[in-house]
């Protein structure tokens, strides 16, 4: 062991001088982990504000060099400066006062780089960025928003129950997609939008899935709380890009999937937000937009409030189809369980009618529950099959958590 390496090493702790009073000797300082403290018996040479300390109980404190010190740094837009020199930022979340010790020649709408320390930093332009300014383009709206189609997809054989669902969605690959040219040649204008409706957990976007994957369709999948923007603009201009990329879709074929499109195409009211009028204005006009011809591009959009979204949404035109996904009935549930059951190794007699009758009101992904539940029993008592009894158990398990109603709001 190198006992002279050994002695080389001091341990101590680094400070930031917050600020110093000479009076008392004492000084104010800021610690790396966040905390303030107030430290005395330095000596009568004392440090000067803005000083980075290293301090040991044996050797006393010594200056450390500058960039020692690791400081999380923040950007804002300048809104005002005031007549001390300091100034009031937007950091995009609230206005906040800083000082300006370094006397940077600042000016309202700067952008500029600050701490809660050292104040102002350095100014980084002299007009105003915000995350808009980097706003994606095609190429990058693919790549964030594109699912990638893979080898072995959903097909209809993974969807349980619900017959007049699957034979409506075969009707659209059929006629919007596969049968797109005789739809030019009658002259008929192809639907552009479809919603889907009906409480959480009844298979929409796992349907939407398998539309875009039968279909041989590219398939952008757009979470509606998630694409909102602070930002003023952003959120339209994701909206472009999005559909910018799926008409430039090299197969021709694209469907574009909103989840909880009710949280950005609410109905726009006298108290709506301004923002929020301009965005649904904006998905209206990108629907009325991509009638091109040589695509064939689709919307679709989920929902379990249908009664909130902007009627101008729901009118022909726009969203032509609306079908509808109610609690699946006691042969939907049998069908469910019976493809979830081929997809696991299990005994042969299984009380799957049995749990099929017990379950009205269920979702298909309530249902689904049950096997997770039951491959985990089998797993717990080391067995590589599910039995009869896992299932009961799992069922009972899955049956005893709180069950929340979907209630619908009436605007």
């Amino acid at each position: 062991m190198n006992t002279d390496l050994e002695q080389d090493i001091v341990i101590g702790k680094l400070m930031k001088v917050i600020s110093v009073d000479d009076d008392d000797q004492t000084v104010h300082v800021h610690l790396q982990d966040g905390k303030n403290a107030t430290v005395t018996g330095l000596g009568e040479k004392l440090p000067c504000r803005g000083d980075i300390l290293f301090v040991d109980d044996d050797n006393g404190w010594k200056q450390a060099p500058p960039e020692t010190w690791i400081e999380k740094n923040s950007i804002a837009i300048i809104k005002l400066v005031l007549e001390d020199g300091s100034v009031l930022l937007d950091n995009g979340i609230n206005i906040k006062p800083v000082h300006n010790d370094q006397n940077l020649d600042v000016a309202v709408n700067n952008t500029v780089e600050y701490n809660d320390i050292d104040g102002l930093v350095r100014i980084i332009s002299d007009v105003p960025i915000r995350s808009r300014d980097f706003e994606l383009d095609t190429k990058e709206a693919i790549k964030e928003y594109l699912v990638d189609k893979g080898t072995d997809g959903p097909s209809f054989k993974d969807f349980g129950g619900y017959p007049h669902v699957i034979k409506r969605a075969r009707q659209l690959i059929e006629t919007q997609f596969k049968g797109r040219k005789y739809l030019d040649k009658i002259g008929a204008r192809p639907v552009k939008g479809i919603l889907f409706s009906g409480p959480p957990g009844t298979g929409k976007t796992h349907l939407a899935r398998i539309i875009a994957h039968e279909s041989e369709a590219d398939f952008f999948l757009v979470s509606g709380p998630s694409i909102i923007s602070k930002w003023l603009g952003d959120t339209e201009s994701t909206l472009r890009m999005i559909f910018d990329a799926a008409t430039a879709s090299e197969s021709g074929r694209a469907i574009i999937f909103f989840d909880e499109i009710d949280s950005i195409a609410e109905r726009r009211t006298g108290d709506s937000h301004e923002s929020s009028k301009r965005l649904v204005a904006q998905l209206l006009t990108l629907m009325d937009g991509f009638d091109n011809k040589d695509k064939s591009v689709v919307v679709i959009a989920a929902t379990n409030r249908v009664e909130t979204l902007d009627p101008a949404l729901t009118r022909p035109g726009r969203f032509d189809w609306e079908i509808e996904f109610g609690l699946p009935l006691l042969a939907d549930r049998f069908e469910i369980l019976k493809i979830d059951e081929s997809r696991l190794q299990t005994d042969i007699e299984l009380p799957i009618e049995d749990i099929a009758s017990l379950t009205e009101g269920w979702s298909a992904a309530e249902l689904t529950s049950i096997w997770t539940e039951a491959a985990l029993l089998a797993a717990e008592n080391q067995r590589d099959k599910i039995s009869a009894e896992d299932l009961a158990l799992a069922y009972e398990r899955v049956a005893s958590r709180p069950r929340r109603q979907t209630v619908s709001e009436d605007t």
